[in-house]
């Protein structure tokens, strides 16, 4: 027979598995994101404010102080990264350049693809005009999720910022279920705060290099690449996704490399090629050390995350592994 103790710790295992569902089905991943990332930072930033303050109420108010100063570097940091990258036309000046980087590309294309794509202005007019028809709907729907979502991430600074004021104004014991939630809670952000940790690692150390390469190395070299500083800003950014994130700032550079001259583009692609090479050995060792996973474990769980709840599993499968194995280790079963 079970005890009462297997009971609620059953139960709250349902719970966090169904408040898991709950935030993937509901797209409330930006805002529980945004939430796990104010709460660490004021972790991280209360020992320095706690040691100028003295008593209960003193530590209550420097922790509050602090929950706002976080949320509001937090959103000053996504407004000044916003305006980075729309700045002097940026993201979608980029993005207009790509396009005609794969237009041109068509003379060395093999002659079969051409002929399956629009050739002609009036043709790709037609084209667009037939996709923004069938796609009106969503479209139209953009600027609203766009708004929610912004709204959801807000709500999610403000709880995570709530969240870290209340564990100092009542550190008190809890009921049985409470506790046991707490427990599944705190896992589950240890294995975000871990995560986040090792790709922010990762990230840093990819932009880096990257932006040694396109800023100063292929200058001196005489190549100028267009959106040089945004596509580093897209870098670091991107780089916080394992695995994809690579994909998605390697296919920019080299097509914007392309659009320069096809030997800009051949340098970038050896360079990416080599860096991504040395990126497995900082995987297996930052990503590997903090939360004990091989890269193909990681890839192997967005892959199926991904299958299941879209762009959305990709983002949380790094830490929905990390927290199942830390659970199972927990248990002594693994």
């Amino acid at each position: 027979m079970f005890s009462r103790k297997d009971w609620v710790t059953g139960s709250s295992y349902l719970l966090a598995a169904a408040g898991i569902l709950a935030v993937l089905s509901l797209h409330l991943l930006h805002g529980l994101f945004a939430a796990m990332l104010v709460y660490m930072l004021v972790h991280l930033a209360q020992p320095l404010v706690g040691k100028s303050f003295a008593g209960q109420r003193g530590k209550l108010l420097a922790t509050a102080g602090l929950a706002v100063l976080v949320v509001a570097c937090v959103s000053g940091c996504g407004l000044w990264i916003v305006s980075m990258l729309h700045r002097g036309g940026g993201v979608e000046a980029m993005w207009v350049k790509i396009a005609e980087t794969i237009e041109s590309a068509n003379a060395v294309l093999p002659p079969w693809l051409p002929s399956s794509l629009p050739s002609n202005g009036p043709e790709l007019k037609a084209e667009a005009v037939h996709w923004l028809r069938e796609h009106a709907p969503e479209l139209r729907l953009l600027g609203k999720e766009a708004g929610v979502a912004l709204a959801h991430i807000l709500i999610g600074m403000i709880l995570g910022a709530m969240l870290a004021v209340q564990e100092v104004a009542s550190p008190g014991s809890r009921k049985p279920l409470a506790e046991a939630l707490m427990a599944r809670i705190h896992r589950f952000y240890a294995s975000f705060h871990s995560v986040f940790v090792a790709q922010g690692k990762i990230s840093l150390i990819n932009a880096s290099l990257t932006g040694i390469y396109i800023l100063i190395l292929l200058p001196l070299l005489g190549i100028h690449l267009p959106f040089g500083k945004t596509m580093v800003l897209i870098t670091a950014l991107v780089g916080l996704l394992p695995v994809v994130g690579n994909l998605i700032s390697n296919t920019i550079i080299v097509l914007i490399s392309l659009s320069v001259s096809p030997l800009a583009a051949a340098a970038s692609l050896v360079f990416l090629v080599l860096l991504h090479k040395a990126e497995y050995f900082l995987n297996a060792r930052i990503v590997g050390g903090e939360i004990n996973a091989k890269a193909w474990e990681i890839l192997l769980s967005m892959v199926f995350m991904e299958a299941l709840f879209g762009f959305g599993g990709v983002a949380i499968a790094p830490i929905l592994y990390a927290y199942l194995k830390a659970e199972l280790k927990a248990a002594e079963l693994v």
